[in-house]
């Protein structure tokens, strides 16, 4: 993800050194405010920045080894339904750049799911190894967009 940092920031930063500090404070906002629409459309898909699909949630069995009943049902919703609300993906924007990312105590789980550590399922209750689903990362319509709203900010 780095290299991916730093690939847009050396294609677009001359861009940039070209707009006023207020401008290109503006610029940030509004990149921000889309990458996290973006952003969260694709965790909404339950796709990865390269476009495959998150790995599947490992099935829960009950001792026995059958899956819960009706009454200990699991709620197979989609995964990350209050990750990617605004309240927990937070954008920050200023002349010098953008960021966006995880805020509080949610970050930990983010950051375990990105990378695919190893991490307890309940609180003292089992560890398991999740696979990485990628929650933040940049796809090429991404990158295109980020060029495209330069390019325009640049143009007024």
């Amino acid at each position: 993800m780095m290299d991916e940092l730093h690939a847009v920031e050396k294609f677009l930063g001359g861009l940039l050194g070209k707009l006023e500090p207020a401008s290109r404070r503006a610029a940030m906002r509004d990149i921000a405010r889309e990458l996290r629409r973006s952003q969260q459309a694709r965790i909404a898909s339950q796709k990865n920045p390269d476009g495959t699909a998150y790995d599947a949630r490992k099935p829960r069995r009950k001792p026995d080894g059958k899956l819960r009943d009706k009454r200990g049902r699991i709620k197979r919703a989609a995964m990350f339904a209050k990750l990617r609300t605004a309240r927990y993906l937070k954008t920050e924007a200023d002349s010098n750049g953008l960021a966006l990312g995880f805020a509080g105590r949610i970050s930990r789980v983010a950051r375990v799911h990105q990378f695919g550590e190893t991490d307890r399922v309940a609180p003292r209750g089992v560890e398991y190894k999740y696979p990485a689903r990628v929650l933040l990362g940049f796809t090429h319509d991404e990158r295109e967009l980020i060029r495209d709203m330069l390019l325009k900010h640049i143009a007024k």
